[in-house]
């Protein structure tokens, strides 16, 4: 099948190489033949002058024929098309010749030699078939013979006999010769298609030899580049070392680690990397013979950098033969970061654990300081209480204000980074922050206060705006190593959109603005810019880590607010914290009136705390209330369940055994969906996803429980 296709394409590209040529030796013809019609009127100038007028418009004719044949000729190759117009140009030339024969001398007439030139010329040199030269050449012979045996009356057969045996002759021997041409034509166009294909495959072989060595040589210099990149970017230090410990190559990272350049720890012994210790020379001189003998190593050591800090190293290396040569590939990795990590995670585990413990120690301790507040307080509603007892008990009272104080504080650890998102006065926060600050700063600075005591609540996590006032102030101390004022003021102010100091992510509203002002030296314009990005300081080597005021800038932004510094050097700095007004609603700790709140309702109290039951039992007892009390919550709602319609108010914990306070409020809810439920804790705030109405957080004075109890029994339910 290959070999017939093979043949079909030869033989059609030998037959478009012999149109060419016909196209191009038939133009040939053409012109020649054009110009040699008129050229050939000079002969008939001189031989038959008489026959010259008439003859000239023959031989016009003939070249003008010639002309429009020569163009046409030129316009396309095709085989038809080509024969077409030979058999053309053929036949009236026979008949042009043939006209001027039968005018000069009929039979006799030498002018028949131009039917040897005609002949001569389209057989000789147009390279066409056998077959057309013959009818071709018959063509002409009958053109010439038949006009003469019909129109010479004059014919002498023996004259004519002449020039019709000499135009056989030559026409015979111009179609013998066009046969052995082209054969020879066929046959060198055969040998060059053949050497063209033979040359266009050797150079297609060439060309893909050529495609693959240089793919070959893109894909090694690729390889190269590759390994040679992967080799110098590697995160590992890579060292290459010959069978004598002695480094042969290095990478940028392996530079890095060891604090040299590449041409310095070429040619280094390996264990002069290490410490220069007898111990360490002998502990490689066993890790080369182990890594020579085939065993593959993986081990740890030290390496003390320029600054004398120890760089702990990881190094897995393997003996591998190259070309006949055993070189030794080792990989250091440096463990100095990971193991601080690991030293961070076990720190801050242990401080996980410590805080859980915390936690737990933060909630029995809120159930004791709850009854220790519930009976001072209770003791001091007495009319008979001496005087001198009335202030030993608000001493009690105090004592125990100061440790509900620290174990918020121990709550506030044990929250472990949540954030406890309530209302509260910012003035209290203030307060109770410049208390517990005060007494780090020194004797001449002072420490002022200018709060606006009718500004709104904000909302926020207390212990995070704690950290923030107090990272300030600190900040303020350090800029005053000779004493100064600090002042913190409060005020509200309303921003609005139109501001252009104002980032575009802060919502318009009210805002409370606090400003913390210290008389120090002031910050440089070129620090200015930057004192709010993470490791940005200004303090001493050792003095500050760079992390205090992007936290607080972290907070503020988190509390949706937003925080600026103004300062020059050698001017005062104030920073201006502004945060969004709270719209929830805020109460306010009351003890006065505690005599007023009464009440008849029928009150079911739940807590696994003995001394908090009875606690609030005679409160409530005391105020008229009837009070029903459980130390544990199944028994409490079995006793819901059968009284549901007498209970108006239900108290209880939250963290209790055998069922928390979530799942009983849930319980209580299924009984009888409008029951109020007031929910108390020694945690934070968040009780889950319960609908309860009142919320007491220990520990909490009876005058507090009475004024929430009442004001929950006054109004309609709601969804905390």
């Amino acid at each position: 099948m290959n070999s017939n296709c093979d043949i079909m394409k030869k033989s059609t590209s030998i037959n478009e190489q012999i149109n060419k040529l016909v196209q191009f030796w038939f133009g040939v013809a053409t012109f020649f033949g054009g110009f040699f019609f008129i050229a050939l009127s000079a002969m008939d100038y001189i031989s038959t002058p008489e026959n010259f007028s008439l003859f000239i418009k023959y031989r016009f004719l003939g070249a003008f024929l010639f002309a429009i044949i020569f163009i046409m000729n030129r316009k396309r190759v095709n085989k038809r098309y080509q024969l077409f117009l030979i058999y053309t140009a053929v036949i009236t030339s026979a008949l042009i010749i043939e006209c001027m024969i039968l005018n000069f001398g009929g039979h006799a007439s030498p002018y028949y030699a131009g039917f040897f030139i005609l002949i001569m010329v389209v057989v000789g040199f147009i390279p066409m078939e056998l077959e057309h030269s013959i009818y071709l050449s018959t063509t002409a012979f009958l053109l010439y013979t038949i006009p003469i045996f019909m129109f010479d009356k004059q014919l002498d057969l023996k004259v004519f006999f002449i020039p019709i045996s000499f135009l056989l002759a030559t026409f015979t021997i111009a179609n013998v010769w066009r046969y052995l041409s082209q054969r020879r034509l066929i046959s060198e166009l055969s040998l060059q298609y053949d050497l063209d294909k033979e040359k266009n495959k050797f150079k297609e072989y060439s060309q893909q030899l050529e495609e693959i060595v240089q793919e070959r040589t893109r894909d090694l210099r690729k390889s190269e580049a590759m390994l040679k990149t992967l080799f110098e970017n590697a995160n590992d230090g890579i060292l290459i070392m010959d069978d004598n410990g002695i480094i042969v190559d290095a990478n940028q990272r392996a530079s890095e680690i060891y604090e040299r350049n590449k041409k310095e720890l070429i040619g280094t012994d390996i264990q002069h990397l290490g410490p220069d210790t007898d111990k360490n020379k002998l502990l490689w001189k066993e890790r080369m013979e182990r890594l020579l003998s085939g065993e593959p190593l993986l081990f740890e050591t030290e390496y003390y950098g320029k600054d004398e800090n120890k760089v702990s190293i990881e190094i897995s290396a393997k003996a591998i033969q190259i070309d006949g040569r055993l070189l030794i590939q080792s990989f250091h990795r440096d463990l100095t970061e990971k193991k601080r990590l690991q030293a961070q995670l076990l720190h801050s585990q242990k401080m996980e654990s410590i805080g859980t413990l915390a936690g737990g120690i933060a909630h029995d301790f809120n159930n004791i300081l709850t009854a220790i507040l519930g009976y001072a307080d209770l003791i001091l509603l007495k009319d008979t209480l001496s005087p001198e007892i009335a202030n030993k008990v608000r001493v009690i009272e105090t004592s125990a204000r100061q440790a509900s104080q620290m174990v918020s504080k121990l709550l506030s650890f044990a929250r472990r980074g949540t954030v406890e998102s309530v209302p509260f006065a910012i003035n209290s926060v203030i307060e109770d922050t410049m208390s517990m600050v005060s007494r780090l700063l020194p004797r001449d600075i002072e420490l002022r206060k200018e709060l606006d005591n009718s500004i709104p609540p904000v909302e926020g996590d207390v212990s995070q705006i704690e950290q923030v006032l107090m990272n300030l102030i600190i900040n303020a101390k350090d800029a005053l190593p000779k004493g100064g004022t600090i002042t913190i003021t409060t005020k509200l102010v309303e921003i609005k959109h139109s501001s252009l100091d104002i980032p575009a992510t802060i919502k318009s509203g009210e805002y409370i603005h606090i400003m913390v002002t210290d008389t120090g030296s002031g910050i440089s314009e070129r620090d200015l810019p930057h004192i709010f990005e993470p490791f940005y300081t200004t303090k001493e080597k050792g003095k500050g880590t760079g992390l205090g005021l992007a936290m607080v800038y972290g907070i503020i932004k988190e509390h949706g607010g937003y925080i600026t510094v103004e300062s020059r050097k050698g001017h005062e700095t104030k920073f201006n914290i502004y945060l969004p007004v709270s719209k929830k609603q805020f109460f306010r700790d009351s003890t006065k009136g505690i005599e007023k709140v009464t009440g008849i309702e029928t009150i079911l109290v739940i807590d696994d705390e003995v001394p908090i039951l009875q606690l609030i039992k005679e409160a409530l007892s005391h105020n008229g209330f009837n009070v029903i009390i459980y130390d544990n919550p199944l028994h409490g709602l079995e006793f819901f369940k059968a009284n549901r319609n007498k209970i108006d108010l239900v108290i209880t914990d939250i963290v209790m055994p055998s069922m928390d306070g979530a799942q009983l409020i849930e319980q209580l809810r299924k009984l009888k969906p409008d029951t109020k439920i007031i929910a108390t804790t020694g945690f934070s705030e968040d009780v889950g996803n319960v609908w309860i109405d009142g919320f007491l957080k220990k520990p909490f004075q009876s005058s507090k429980l009475l004024s929430v109890i009442r004001d929950v029994l006054d109004r309609g339910t709601r969804n905390f």
